[in-house]
C-alpha cells in the first residue's frame, strides 16, 4: 500500500501537469487564430447584455450559465438573429478537460428570449458579483473586463484607424501601422492602516450611507508599491507609514479593470488630518468594533436612535480578506 506522502507526492504530480496542460492550451489559444477558432465550435460561452452577465439560479444558489456553441446560435437563428458572430467573443478560460470558455456580449438583442432559453437574467455585475461565488464569480468579472476594454479600443490612438480583434481576444492589432495594443488594467493600493489594537477604515462620499474600508488609490508612473502606499496614507489622512507588508492581490473589475494590491502598514504617530478633498471621513477602530461590523449585513436598516450601523465590504472584496487578517492577527497576540 502507498503511504500518504507519496499518495500526496503524485497528487500534486498530477494537479501540477493539469495546470500546464491547461496553461500551455491556452496559449496555443490566444497565439494561433486557427486553434482558437476551431475551439469556437466545441467551447461554451458566457453571456452578456450590454456587459450585465447572465445569472441563474439553482435553489438559492447563483451561477453564470456556460452555454455551448451550437445552443446558442440555434437559439439566436430561432429569433431572426444573423448578426452575432462567435468571433465576436473573448477567450476568458478553459476546464480541466481543456474545454474553452469564452464570453460573448449580445449588445443590442432582445435579451428576452436568452433569458427564457437558459433560464437566467441579464443582471448588473455588482449584483452579479454578490451573488455568485467562486469560478464563476472570477470569470464573470475577468470576461466583463475584458468585452469592456475591447468596446473602448477600437480604433488606434495614433493613427485614428479601426483596429481588428484577434480571435481570442488577447490583443488588437491596427494593420496601418503595426501598433499592438493589449489589454490594460490599472494598479490600486489598498491599506489597512494599524496602530496598537486599533485598525483604520474610511468612508468617501461615493460609498454607500455607512460602509467603511481601508484606504486605496492608484499607483502613479514611476511609483513602487512601497511609495503609493506612502503616497496615499500622507495624502488622505495626513499620516507617515512606519512599517509595510503585502499581504495579496485581486482583479477587480469597477469601475473599469483594476488590480488591488493589498497591503498591511502601521503608523507610530495616530493623529488624523483628514484631507476632505479625497474621503469624507475616517476613524481608528477598536477590535471589538471591527468584529462587531463584520457581523452586520450589506446595506442595514437605521438603528432605533436614527444612525446607520458601520459596515464593511463584502466577502469577496479584498478589502474584506485584509480587515479579516487583521482581525485574526489581533486575536492570536491577545491569546
Amino acid at each position: 500500500m502507498l503511504s500518504a506522502a507519496v499518495r500526496h507526492a503524485a497528487r500534486s504530480v498530477r494537479h501540477c501537469s493539469s495546470y500546464v496542460k491547461q496553461t500551455r492550451f491556452l496559449f496555443e489559444l490566444k497565439e494561433n487564430d486557427e486553434t482558437c477558432r476551431q475551439a469556437l465550435k466545441s467551447g461554451s460561452f458566457y453571456l452578456f447584455h450590454n456587459l450585465s452577465p447572465l445569472v441563474g439560479k439553482s435553489g438559492s444558489s447563483f451561477y453564470a450559465p456556460a452555454v455551448s456553441g451550437p445552443d446558442l446560435l440555434q437559439v439566436l437563428r430561432s429569433c431572426g438573429e444573423e448578426r452575432i458572430n462567435l468571433e465576436d467573443s473573448v477567450l476568458v478560460g478553459c476546464t480541466n478537460s481543456s474545454i474553452a470558455q469564452f464570453a460573448l456580449d449580445l449588445g443590442s438583442f432582445e435579451k428576452s428570449a436568452i433569458e427564457e432559453k437558459f433560464t437566467g437574467k441579464f443582471t448588473d455585475l455588482r449584483k452579479a458579483a454578490l451573488q455568485i461565488d467562486g469560478e464563476d464569480g472570477s470569470l464573470i468579472c475577468k470576461a466583463q473586463s475584458l468585452l469592456r476594454w475591447h468596446d473602448c479600443h477600437q480604433y488606434c490612438s495614433k493613427s485614428g484607424e479601426p483596429t481588428q480583434k484577434n480571435v481570442s481576444g488577447s490583443k488588437r492589432v491596427c494593420h496601418s501601422n503595426g501598433i499592438i495594443y493589449y489589454p490594460q488594467i490599472s494598479p490600486v493600493v489598498i491599506t489597512l492602516l494599524s496602530s496598537g489594537n486599533r485598525c483604520l477604515l474610511a468612508h468617501q462620499e461615493h460609498f454607500p450611507a455607512g460602509m467603511y474600508t481601508a484606504l486605496a488609490g492608484f499607483c502613479e508612473i514611476g511609483e513602487m508599491l512601497e511609495e503609493t502606499v506612502r503616497r496615499e496614507v500622507a495624502e488622505e489622512v495626513g499620516l507617515v507609514v512606519d512599517t509595510i507588508r503585502y499581504s495579496g492581490s485581486q482583479h477587480w473589475p469597477f469601475p473599469t479593470s483594476s488590480l488591488m494590491l493589498a497591503c498591511q502598514a502601521t503608523v507610530k504617530d495616530d493623529k488624523l488630518e483628514i484631507n476632505r478633498a479625497e474621503i469624507e471621513d475616517a476613524r481608528w477602530f477598536t477590535l471589538e468594533e471591527v468584529i462587531e461590523a463584520l457581523q452586520v449585513k450589506m446595506m442595514p436598516s437605521k438603528l432605533p436612535d436614527g444612525t446607520l450601523p458601520v459596515w464593511l465590504p463584502p466577502k469577496f472584496a479584498i478589502a474584506h480578506q485584509l480587515i479579516q487578517e487583521w482581525v485574526q492577527e489581533q486575536k492570536a497576540l491577545q491569546s
